[in-house]
């Protein structure tokens, strides 16, 4: 179907890399706000290890990678091609450009950064829309990065732009009906637990950006609904998941702190019934009826208890069951596992013509579904809840508060003086010049200043933040640092 291919710059017909979506890929690829994600974090910081753990730069090339290797399975079958191409394309090209682009707006310290910039944004800069990673990510690539021919943005084409949009909706304004008015909305449009009134918790579009998003899905609007991924970020945010589900698991395997009796006492216990008591496996059943209330279109209860069964196994018992001692036979067994894991994941993905409304197009399967599952509790029930990294966290979140604090401060107190740091003027004046067109005059200033700093401090790595915050407080003996952002 090809006719859903536009691009919005004609040169790109005749690009170097003989495909507008390569050309697209390599833009993402050779972008500054690329090569910060190695300074950000998936989970933790490998400075606050001592090893080498995943960054949001590795994390955003495995989700590449996987995404490509699912478009393709799914393509190299024929009558599949045919149903992705009625559904609007799945091109491999541009599945790897999602995977790449789809990270750049996280924020210094992974989802705790964007929690903490959310609020400020709201409750302290007056941004009815907040912030939010994914709509970040599509703001750098249509408006804030400057390394396409346009002069602002990437100029992607509009099949690259649409496959980024995991959330194809606006906080609360578009489309309308607005998916977090449903009865039971689409994954993630639903309101966050913390704001309640605030609209979706997840989207991947501020107002300022709404023609972008418009623009870039109106090709698809014949094939998929309003509320609806395109194919190719279906597969993209599959890929998310199943990287996210792996991989961080190894990281914290070799780290030491994913312990094979926690875990294997929890799945046991379940396995025992005694989580239906409040004992072992109480939490793994809390999940279970989650997913059967909020997921019953996937939820099987013979599915769940083998997922359960198999984590336990080849988590557990093969790869937790001998500690990471750095050998080559210990990193033999990390990379055994996330190979079968990675290739069993991958082969379960499966196309639905006509899928529920918190589903896709393209979708895990029904066992890989409640497998990813079952890994994704692992991971937040003993590793995301420990003690020791939610007060890491909340040092993480003094520096982001203190530094939004510190440059509204400094807006407020020298306006757009020349001694204002030169990223931070030029995006005021970005940020006026949208807020013009869309709010009355009286409050074009307060909104152009807060989304000024919350794009300034989003752009910063780990370490930047850091650093930048002990020079705004006086803490650095240092006038030059490696606080300097994009």
């Amino acid at each position: 179907m090809r006719t859903l291919r536009r691009s919005r710059a004609a040169e790109f017909s005749a690009g170097r890399a003989g495909s507008p979506y390569r050309t697209d890929r390599d833009r993402i690829a050779a972008s500054p706000f690329f090569a910060r994600l190695a300074g950000v974090t998936q989970v933790v910081s490998p400075a606050g290890t001592g090893l080498l753990v995943h960054n949001r730069l590795t994390h955003s090339l495995q989700v590449a990678q996987v995404a490509r290797a699912i478009a393709e399975r799914l393509m190299s079958d024929a009558d599949t091609a045919a149903l992705l191409d009625k559904l609007g394309g799945c091109d491999t090209d541009v599945v790897e450009a999602a995977g790449l682009a789809h990270d750049l707006g996280h924020p210094p310290f992974g989802h705790l950064g964007e929690q903490v910039l959310d609020r400020l944004a709201r409750e302290e800069l007056g941004l009815p829309d907040g912030f939010e990673g994914n709509a970040q990510s599509f703001r750098i690539v249509t408006t804030i990065d400057l390394h396409g021919p346009a002069g602002v943005g990437l100029d992607l084409t509009a099949a690259v732009r649409a496959a980024v949009l995991k959330y194809p909706w606006t906080r609360r304004s578009h489309p309308q009906p607005h998916p977090s008015t449903a009865v039971l909305p689409p994954r993630g449009a639903g309101p966050a637990a913390d704001a309640p009134q605030a609209g979706s918790a997840k989207f991947s579009c501020y107002d300022t950006e709404l023609e972008e998003l418009i623009e870039s899905r109106e090709p698809f609007a014949e094939a998929i609904g309003p509320w609806q991924q395109t194919v190719e970020a279906a597969v993209m945010d599959t890929a998310d998941d199943i990287a996210y589900a792996i991989h961080d698991l190894e990281d914290f395997h070799r780290v030491g702190v994913l312990q094979a009796t926690g875990v294997a006492a929890e799945l046991t216990g379940w396995r025992a019934g005694t989580g239906r008591g409040g004992g072992a496996g109480a939490d793994l059943e809390r999940l279970r009826q989650r997913l059967r209330v909020k997921d019953g279109w996937a939820y099987d209860d013979d599915a769940f208890a083998d997922a359960v069964d198999r984590v336990r196994e080849d988590l557990v018992d093969e790869l937790l069951g001998r500690s990471f001692d750095g050998s080559m036979a210990a990193e033999r067994a990390v990379a055994e596992f996330s190979a079968r894991w990675t290739a069993r994941l991958v082969g379960g993905v499966e196309v639905a013509a006509d899928p529920p409304v918190r589903s896709a197009h393209v979708r895990l399967g029904t066992a890989q579904w409640h497998e990813v599952a079952v890994l994704k509790f692992v991971h937040q029930r003993f590793v995301l809840l420990r003690a020791d990294l939610a007060s890491y966290q909340r040092g993480q979140a003094t520096v982001l508060t203190g530094l939004v604090g510190a440059l509204g401060d400094w807006l407020a107190a020298d306006g757009d003086g020349p001694r204002l740091p030169p990223r931070l003027h030029d995006l005021v004046e970005l940020a006026s010049e949208e807020y013009a067109r869309l709010v009355p005059r009286r409050e074009v200033r307060r909104r152009a200043r807060g989304r000024a700093v919350i794009d300034y401090v989003a752009s910063l790595t780990d370490g930047q933040a850091g650093a930048l915050l002990d020079v705004l407080t006086g803490r650095s003996a240092r006038i030059w640092t490696d606080a300097a952002v994009l």
